[in-house]
């Protein structure tokens, strides 16, 4: 049998408007053998692999994934961080700004706890063979344990500290306890420590190593210094605190002209987010007008962005108790226009 089309170029049984026309029975429709797309399909044994691999290598490779925080939009502006819509961000960053400028400022005049060494203060400290190198030695323990949030922040640094002169492999950090900002990887040992050393080694001794060329200006010795001391599992963090606490506490000529922003650590991903943008020139550039807004330091902003990005007050060994002074807050509040 010869099959016929209709005038809309199907099979006459296949269309619906002239097989009702020519009483010719529809075609019935056949239903394919295709699993439906709605029906889950069984997963393979290799995908559900690959997926467990592609896991696994992103937890090794230090992979996270950062909950977004979003605060409500109550109409706050500020030229200074654009990138803030609500006043209580802003409020909390102001605050942060002003707490790390007394930390600060207080480092300066009346250092804590084994800050106070570094800072000879205390005359027993002169007694201790080469004064300056165990003071410099003494700050980057400080730096790269960081000083914990208890009562006795120092206490897992002076458990473990050894003198300047001793054997690296003295130096027991199987079982420290670290800060909120440590450098120290349990899984490096003294990697970090023995790279330390050879750098001071290289230079001649510390005091060499940080002084650099005795021309330099404080601001391009903190930037210099800051380039070479990028050793094997010393952070950005550890090596800008060392670095801003040995300017702080006189040890060196030492101030930040620059964050060093860069990478993914908290306070570049803070300074992003607060100052509207993601070029790291113009990221510099809009910090240095903020700090210089609130008359603060520059270097006050790396322990105040990563506060406010935690939403949690680190207080870098100061204490808990020590609240931001009454200045610098009428300042950072004056600047951001709360």
């Amino acid at each position: 049998m010869v099959p016929k089309f209709c005038r809309h170029n199907r099979l006459l049984q296949n269309c619906p408007i002239c097989s009702r026309e020519q009483a010719v029975e529809l075609r019935p429709l056949l239903s394919s053998s295709a699993p439906r797309v709605s029906e889950p399909r069984p997963r393979s044994s290799s995908s559900q692999a690959r997926r467990e691999r592609t896991r696994d290598s992103m937890a090794r490779s230090g992979v996270t994934v950062r909950r977004v925080r979003t605060a409500a939009d109550d109409g706050y502006r500020s030229a200074l961080a654009p990138g803030l819509r609500s006043s209580e961000e802003a409020r909390r960053l102001a605050e942060e700004v002003a707490f790390a400028a007394t930390r600060l400022k207080l480092l300066a005049s009346d250092p804590p706890g084994l800050y106070a060494e570094v800072a000879r203060t205390q005359p027993e400290v002169a007694d201790r063979g080469n004064d300056l190198e165990e003071r410099t030695w003494l700050a980057f323990l400080i730096a790269y344990l960081y000083p914990l949030e208890q009562p006795d922040p120092f206490a897992g640094i002076a458990a473990v500290r050894t003198p300047w002169t001793s054997d690296p492999a003295q130096l027991a950090l199987d079982d420290v306890q670290m800060g909120p900002r440590s450098s120290h990887d349990p899984a490096r040992g003294l990697q970090t420590v023995r790279a330390y050393r050879a750098w001071a080694d290289r230079a001649g001794s510390q005091a060499q190593a940080f002084i650099g060329d005795p021309g330099w200006s404080p601001d391009r010795r903190f930037a210099r210094t800051f380039e070479r001391l990028a050793l094997p599992g010393l952070h950005r963090a550890a090596r800008y605190e060392l670095l801003l606490s040995l300017g702080a506490l006189g040890v060196y000529e030492l101030a930040a002209g620059t964050l060093a922003l860069g990478g993914n650590d908290e306070v570049t991903i803070a300074a992003k987010r607060a100052l509207g943008i993601g070029d790291p020139l113009l990221l510099e550039r809009r910090a240095a007008q903020l700090a210089e807004a609130c008359k603060v330091p520059l270097g006050a902003l790396d322990l105040a962005l990563y506060n406010w990005e935690r939403e949690q007050r680190t207080t870098g060994g100061i204490g808990p108790d020590t609240p931001p002074g009454p200045a610098e807050l009428d300042a950072t509040y004056a600047a951001l226009e709360l």
